[in-house]
């Protein structure tokens, strides 16, 4: 542990990132399950993206914002894995103050984002199925690129928000972080400086960056499953929950988790939960929805096929 001793008190300069687990016979199992879950991350994501940029009939409100939430996806995972996997595998498990901070900045950035985008993408289902007449005027490409550009910059201020609030608290206790990356949480608890104005931001602005998507999007479903239910055939209530019930799958995923994990009564709290509700929407889910989306989506299958099939006779020409 490097520190700095000042008046009698000591200033952590590094963290201990403790990990996923303290059982030395499970961590080789651990590495290679979750570089096998990373590597399928970033060829699954990576795929999705070029598959959509690669077909023009692709180039539709629905699948930019597909791309944008692979894009998320992939740089979520890529900010703690690789971490994760070196401290596997090394017996070194410190984070430098400045890594930790930069961690910690992105985390946030990455995290809203993904909430927003979900929500934009619930609306972008709704107007498609409740208001199909106005849906090329509502969902222009300009509409679609500035609410891209808004779930950024909403990533980005809030991340930013968050940082510095970190970084004016003085840290002078443990420097072990009970998880396998920075955790906002976890520093908040190391610290020696009054926390009240981190744990209110939290409450406030934090809380309503989670709450208010999730709004928006149950109420988008709301009216979605209003309308399927209006449809006649059954033929036709079934193709018209297809077109969402891929997104659906992934909201139920990511959301479900954060659920778990900040609306659970704090007596049936553990950090053993923490760690694996945290895997599940930083690791699992990044992973699995590239599979949710291509399974379950007829035209990207059919994009995927004829990549596929170029590659194919490129190589035997």
């Amino acid at each position: 542990m490097i520190e700095i001793e000042s008046r009698n008190q000591t200033t952590v300069l590094e963290f201990l990132l403790l990990g996923f687990t303290e059982h030395l016979e499970l961590r080789g199992f651990l590495f290679v399950t979750f570089l096998v879950m990373y590597t399928i991350n970033l060829l699954g994501n990576g795929t999705m993206i070029s598959v959509i940029a690669g077909n023009s009939h692709l180039h539709t409100p629905m699948y930019f914002f597909l791309c944008n939430l692979s894009l998320v996806d992939m740089c979520f995972s890529s900010l703690t894995v690789p971490k994760l996997l070196n401290n596997l595998i090394s017996d070194s498990k410190t984070i430098s103050f400045s890594s930790c901070i930069v961690q910690l900045y992105f985390f946030n950035v990455f995290g809203s984002s993904e909430c927003v985008i979900m929500s934009i993408m619930a609306y972008d289902r709704y107007v498609a199925i409740c208001n199909p007449l106005h849906y090329v005027t509502t969902m222009n490409k300009k509409v679609c690129l500035s609410m891209s550009i808004a779930s950024w910059i909403i990533g980005f201020s809030n991340g930013l928000l968050h940082t510095l609030l970190v970084c004016r608290l003085s840290f002078c206790k443990s420097n072990e972080i009970q998880h396998y990356f920075c955790d906002l949480a976890q520093m908040l608890q190391l610290s020696c400086t009054d926390t009240s104005i981190n744990e209110l931001v939290i409450f406030g602005e934090g809380s309503t960056l989670v709450i208010l998507p999730f709004v928006i999007i149950l109420i988008s479903y709301i009216q979605i499953i209003t309308t399927i239910l209006k449809i006649k055939s059954t033929g036709g209530r079934w193709k018209t929950f297809s077109t969402c019930s891929s997104h659906l799958t992934v909201v139920i995923l990511f959301y479900g988790t954060l659920i778990f994990m900040y609306f659970r009564p704090s007596s049936s709290y553990s950090m053993a939960k923490d760690r694996i509700s945290s895997v599940v929407y930083n690791v699992l889910s990044p992973m699995l929805n590239p599979f949710i989306y291509s399974l379950r989506n007829r035209e990207v299958k059919i994009a995927l096929k004829r990549v596929l099939q170029r590659k194919g006779s490129s190589s035997s020409g």
